[in-house]
């Protein structure tokens, strides 16, 4: 169920299956005319196809102008979701490595078609949830993130160039918030030959009470990881999405503001 996301803030709180709580958010911030992020949750219609694919969120945060970016995170969604769920054969992390591949080819098509677009491109972590195993699948600074038993821990590495700055100990995480090039990324769907998405070698195993947050940088690029924490822990998925983009937006939201968030059942 991908979600057409406009000027006006919308929020979605999907029908699914027992086992989980999830809703998702995206606001245009306070500074951008027009939002070029996108999400995206979806279940199988069929219990057996369930079984094997379990559920799939994503986010998305596109680049390269205000069509350029639109188009390259809703061409990423889409084709990430589509790709998921309509492969017969494969493992939950294949089948994501294969729809992010196919989604980076297919903006780079589209890019070519529309050459006033060059340059168009967008990150996308996406999750596939399986029973209590957590598969995932990671291009750009959109993050990752996993609250259990009262600490928050990232999984996905920003693939940036202040990322990589910030994992070679040249500078601090502090400084990269403000640093000039903060918005370089290293890796981007539609953006070069090649792609290689992060993921891991093996599902992680949640346990009940885990909270998975999905985000682009305009929520984590203002909103600290223990405010994200506290929001997680003492609300509702629902209610910590309004309060967090709230947050955001309180400190000046200069930027789209996107999350979903995943709570595990018992």
């Amino acid at each position: 169920m991908a979600t057409a996301l406009k000027r006006n803030p919308q929020q979605i709180t999907p029908r699914i299956r027992h086992g989980v709580e999830v809703a998702g958010l995206s606001d245009v911030g306070c500074q951008r005319h027009d939002n070029q992020d996108r999400f995206s949750y979806w279940e199988p219609g069929s219990d057996q196809s369930f079984r094997h694919k379990g559920r799939l969120a994503i986010v998305a945060d596109g680049m390269g102008g205000q069509e350029g970016g639109q188009d390259a995170s809703r061409i990423a969604v889409e084709t990430i979701e589509k790709a998921y769920a309509e492969t017969a054969d494969g493992d939950p992390r294949g089948l994501l490595h294969s729809a992010f591949q196919n989604a980076h080819q297919r903006i780079k098509q589209y890019a070519g078609e529309h050459p006033w677009l060059a340059g168009m491109g967008t990150t996308a972590t996406a999750i596939a949830l399986v029973g209590h195993d957590l598969y995932y699948s990671h291009v750009g600074d959109s993050r990752l993130y996993l609250a259990r038993q009262g600490s928050l821990s990232r999984i996905t590495r920003d693939q940036s160039y202040v990322g990589r700055l910030v994992e070679q100990g040249i500078i601090s995480p502090e400084e990269a918030g403000s640093h000039p090039q903060r918005n370089v990324l290293t890796a981007a769907l539609g953006a070069g030959a090649e792609i290689v998405p992060e993921s891991s070698e093996m599902p992680i195993t949640l346990e009940a009470g885990d909270v998975l947050v999905l985000c682009t940088d305009g929520l984590w690029g203002l909103v600290k990881e223990d405010e994200i924490l506290q929001m997680v822990s003492s609300n509702s998925p629902e209610q910590a999405c309004r309060k967090l983009v709230d947050l955001a937006k309180e400190r000046g939201g200069p930027d789209n503001i996107t999350l979903q968030i995943v709570r595990i059942g018992s």
